[in-house]
């Protein structure tokens, strides 16, 4: 890199880490103050407090990532174009697309840094966050879905009437095995209860009928009936207790690996509330991309010297990225309800507005 482009690198990267560190720390003061009455409700020490916070610090900077580049991008830009320094290098023979490329530098090296931390490590701090916030801010999860039934290994079915996550209490529990497309065994009991010594399943007052098929010469099928029952058996079965807790933004404790297999699990079981899995994880993939989008327009946005000074180009980057918000918000919630591809909702933020970038480009005096 020229001395030019370290110059623009530096203040880039610099008014980034300190818009997110502003950002980040009105936030903190902000959810201290809305949470000060449950921490004192819970007794809880300020160490447990502090660690609480060490693991939500990271999950804001992350999330508010693209937005803050914008931001930092718009006020770069708009002071540099204030000085007049922007038509100093363009005067000096410097294209606008050559002007780009430090930008461009810092948004390769901003996107990396954030792609890395929002698919792998942030996802392992959410988790402790996530089981502070569900131990003592959220109310008691209540199971309450009636007749589940689900697909826990190949051809093997489960059915329970209703489940107790409180108690970790299945009743009314059936498990079907099914080969060619026919059943050749069913176990059937009044409940099921979850051993967490065991870290298996106790069947109470069960039943197994098994239907083993005989071939005679003819090839005329003879199915006989087999039945065994007990009062107890414990069975190792595809599912725990784990699978029936909240699944609300559970995914934000999840790396990418991690949101890949919930998401072949979640369709292989045929269950509901795929669509919100399958969003989350386009979206840490086009987050990257979202950022060259979002930098590309604040450089537009901005480039431009204002005779009123730089407060109307940082007001109208607020406004934009307030529109940005709004819009990828609506597209991820028609796709978490089914009304939207998760991957064209994650994506189509990025198109849009990169549309509107390039159009914006024709206009820039260069």
């Amino acid at each position: 890199m020229k001395i030019l482009d370290k110059y623009i690198v530096k203040k880039i990267l610099t008014t980034f880490f300190f818009v997110v560190l502003i950002i980040v720390a009105i936030i903190v003061v902000i959810d201290i103050t809305e949470k000060m009455d449950k921490f004192s409700e819970n007794n809880l020490s300020r160490i447990v407090v502090i660690s609480y916070y060490l693991d939500f610090i990271p999950w804001i900077a992350g999330l508010i990532a693209p937005i803050t580049v914008f931001i930092a991008i718009v006020y770069v830009t708009s002071r540099m174009a204030g000085q007049t320094e922007i038509i100093a290098i363009l005067c000096s023979g410097v294209s606008f697309r050559r002007f780009l490329l430090p930008y461009f530098i810092a948004s390769l090296l901003i996107a990396i840094l954030s792609f890395l931390f929002n698919g792998w490590l942030i996802p392992q701090s959410n988790r402790s966050r996530l089981s502070f916030e569900t131990q003592y801010f959220q109310r008691n999860h209540y199971f309450d879905t009636r007749n589940l039934h689900i697909q826990i290994e190949p051809n093997i079915y489960l059915y329970l009437a209703s489940y107790n996550n409180q108690t970790n209490v299945g009743y009314q529990f059936t498990l079907e095995k099914f080969q060619d497309n026919e059943l050749i065994e069913k176990l059937t009991a009044d409940n099921i209860q979850w051993d967490s010594t065991k870290n298996k399943w106790t069947i109470q007052w069960w039943k197994v009928h098994q239907i083993q098929k005989m071939f005679n010469v003819k090839h005329d099928l003879d199915p006989r009936l087999f039945v065994r029952s007990g009062d107890k058996l414990d069975t190792a079965l595809a599912i725990s207790p784990k699978d029936f807790e909240s699944e609300n933004r559970k995914y934000d404790g999840m790396t990418i690996p991690e949101l890949q297999e919930h998401i072949n699990k979640l369709k292989f079981r045929g269950a509901t509330g795929v669509e919100a899995y399958e969003v989350e994880k386009y979206i840490r993939f086009a987050s990257p991309f979202t950022i060259f989008v979002l930098v590309f327009m604040g450089v537009i946005v901005s480039a431009r010297k204002n005779r009123g000074g730089t407060g109307f180009q940082i007001a109208l980057g607020f406004f934009l990225s307030f529109i940005f918000i709004l819009f990828f918000m609506m597209s991820r919630t028609f796709a978490e309800a089914g009304s939207l591809s998760p991957f064209i909702a994650a994506w189509i933020p990025n198109v849009v507005f990169g549309t509107i970038s390039l159009i914006m480009y024709k206009f820039v005096p260069r």
